[in-house]
């Protein structure tokens, strides 16, 4: 019950908070392309129920590809690069937490397509509702950077970034409590800040694993 509080109070100020920033960044999307200002995408929340997350749009429309991005994807629209590069598009998101879809610190909502194969994990971790962050969420803040340097992107995604994402989220739910949740909205709050790298190390680390 605090903790949908918290998410209700937190989220409703934001929101109103970061309406000009919501503005200026719809009229930049409608001039650089046609189509909406919204992009909804299907995800899998509280016990598998399924809902509609909403995002600014930062690609052309009537484009296929692969259930990810990076920022040389030339889907990415010229205003979708520092949208995503300053995570602005997943603002509309505070609406789905004010809707009751999400909360704002939890494991993040899944593409329904990538559940498969990690059934199990899935059943603990969608026991509680998605949240707009975690830790899996900081540490892969600019997950593009880890794509971009691995061989095989989509082999790198599924047998690397889901399951430490996985392995991330469960040890949230393990110790989660409420102070434990302003501590990582805080530390979201400092990973937006500066525009991080991976260290050489770890970017052969990755790569290696994902070989």
């Amino acid at each position: 019950m605090l903790k949908r509080t918290m998410d209700v109070f937190l989220a409703g100020s934001l929101l109103v908070m970061t309406l000009p920033v919501l503005i200026l960044a719809a009229i930049a999307i409608k001039l650089d392309s046609d189509g909406p200002v919204f992009f909804l995408q299907t995800r899998v929340g509280r016990h598998f129920t399924r809902f509609r997350i909403w995002k600014l749009r930062t690609m052309r429309v009537a484009h296929d590809g692969t259930l990810f991005t990076l920022d040389a994807d030339s889907r990415v629209t010229r205003s979708g690069r520092w949208l995503r590069s300053l995570k602005v598009d997943e603002l509309p998101q505070l609406w789905n937490i004010l809707r009751g879809d999400m909360s704002l610190v939890g494991p993040r909502p899944v593409v329904p397509e990538l559940i498969k194969g990690f059934e199990p994990d899935y059943q603990r971790l969608l026991d509680v509702r998605p949240g707009l962050t975690d830790p899996a969420t900081i540490k892969y803040c600019h997950e593009q950077e880890h794509l971009s340097r691995a061989a095989d992107q989509r082999l790198f995604y599924k047998t690397v970034v889901i399951p430490d994402k996985i392995r991330l989220s469960v040890g949230y739910l393990e110790e989660a409590n409420l102070l434990k949740d302003l501590v990582i909205l805080a530390q979201t709050a400092r990973a937006l800040l500066p525009v991080r790298r991976i260290p050489q190390s770890a970017e052969t680390h990755l790569t290696e694993e994902a070989q």
